[in-house]
């Protein structure tokens, strides 16, 4: 046995049968009734890890009975079924804390499979209240230099207002750190903050993820699906990488910005109240040069800029910084290491080209590998030294403090010495590279690399 405990609320009889029958099988203990009513009146008794609710039951409706589910077990996981879902009561469900939604006539593998996965999560959430408190602490600008200073005070300046944010800085600065600092400190703080990696999703899926879609509007689109825009209705929407958006996307959130309004795909117009921050690393106004990016939706999203410095231009928080993330990763790992007055002195000449991400990667590194309770100077040199060749063997730009990163960079090279190799012919590279041509496309935005990248004479 799990040793989970599920509920199904569910009106109809055969519903009951077909989900216990299943959920059995996998080894739960379950309880099922027919009424919104009869869930309520069984809390108190029972504690429930996991809730198949239906939306439309006679008496109290599911998202009634989903409130009152949260308000006296929040723990609890729910996942909504309907035989009528639409996007909108889907989002009503989402902001009540639904954990998922499925559509009725259920499909049992996929009833499993999300079952599995909340089960999973729950188990996880376990672990991370436990740390919750501990995570908070850390999202807080750390440093007292001249120049976070200024940005501290910006911050409190602008996130009390509705108006729109760019943030520009090179990567590893902490852009999505001051973004999550303005909506906490916003008239919002309560609603949610939605998050977007411009740069990480396929320019054929951005539409669907930024304003969603209806059940059948492509192929494939199985489900409805509710956008980022629409998450984010009454709350913050974050989007970062802005610059990598395509001129096509970037239409459509400017009309979005403008009218507060929005079509998904294969919709009708939904109108939300979304605030937007925005982030990117790149000069706008050279990608506006370069006809790249749209000058109005600049000046849309620009209402109020803030420039997050570099780390090279705020040294004296170096030693802030290091011996926070030194604690932070000494409680995370059980090892108490402190970092010497002469570790700082051997960190604060180096040139940081990867910024903040930088400095906690190898502070962590320091706090795994370094033997005794105590980072010194040397430690700290020989770090250094092994990131610096690191780089150099990729040939890349020294932001890439951590495998992941490193694995990147030379993803990156290795895809621009490919398509150098196959004269800018995307369809050759992919060939080169094993590729299909679409899952190349994908890594080439991913990556920021153009077509006809790398084709030059001086590449």
């Amino acid at each position: 046995m799990t040793g989970e405990h599920i509920l199904i609320v569910d009106d109809e009889p055969a519903i009951q049968s077909t989900l216990r029958g299943v959920l059995e099988d996998e080894g739960y203990r379950v309880t099922a009734v027919g009424t919104g009513d009869d869930a309520v009146a069984l809390l108190p008794d029972e504690n429930p890890d996991l809730v198949f609710l239906d939306i439309w039951m006679p008496g109290r409706d599911g998202l009634e009975t989903l409130a009152e589910i949260k308000k006296t077990r929040p723990e609890a996981i729910v996942v909504m079924i309907s035989g009528h879902g639409t996007i909108e009561t889907a989002v009503k469900a989402t902001r009540l804390g639904a954990y998922d939604f499925i559509e009725k006539p259920l499909s049992l593998e996929k009833v499993v499979l999300v079952l599995r996965n909340a089960v999973a999560d729950r188990r996880k959430d376990a672990r991370i209240r436990t740390l919750r408190e501990r995570v908070e602490q850390e999202d807080e600008l750390i440093g007292e230099s001249p120049a976070v200073q200024e940005l501290r005070r910006q911050i409190e300046l602008a996130a009390p207002t509705q108006g729109r944010v760019l943030i520009t800085g090179e990567n590893g600065t902490g852009k999505e750190l001051v973004a999550r600092l303005i909506h906490a400190r916003s008239l919002r703080r309560d609603e949610l903050f939605v998050e977007m990696n411009c740069a990480a999703i396929p320019e054929e899926l951005i539409e669907s993820e930024l304003f969603g879609h209806v059940k059948g509007a492509f192929t494939g689109a199985s489900e409805s699906k509710a956008g980022r825009f629409l998450l984010a209705d009454g709350g913050t929407l974050f989007l970062d990488e802005i610059a990598d958006m395509s001129l096509r996307t970037q239409a459509k959130v400017l009309r979005v910005l403008q009218e507060q309004a929005f079509e998904p795909v294969g919709g009708a117009t939904v109108r939300v109240d979304v605030r937007v921050i925005a982030a990117t690393n790149k000069d706008l106004a050279k990608e506006i040069e370069a006809g790249r990016f749209r000058e109005d939706l600049y000046f849309r999203l620009n209402v109020v800029p803030l420039r997050v410095p570099p780390l090279r231009e705020r040294i004296q928080d170096i030693a802030l910084l290091g011996r926070h993330f030194a604690a932070v990763f000494s409680r995370q790992y059980g090892r108490p290491v402190t970092v010497t007055p002469g570790a700082i002195q051997a960190l604060e000449p180096h040139s940081w080209p990867g910024n903040i991400r930088e400095l906690r990667n190898l502070i962590e590194r320091l706090i795994i590998l370094t033997p005794g309770e105590a980072i010194a100077a040397d430690h700290v040199v020989a770090a250094l030294r092994g990131a610096s060749q690191t780089r150099g063997t990729v040939d890349v730009d020294g932001d890439h403090a951590s495998l992941r990163e490193g694995r990147e960079a030379f993803e990156k090279a290795f895809i621009l010495k490919k398509l150098r190799e196959a004269g800018g012919n995307v369809l050759r590279a992919a060939e080169l590279l094993g590729l299909e041509r679409s899952h190349l496309y994908r890594k080439m935005r991913a990556y920021g690399i153009r077509t006809g990248e790398g084709t030059g004479p001086g590449e």
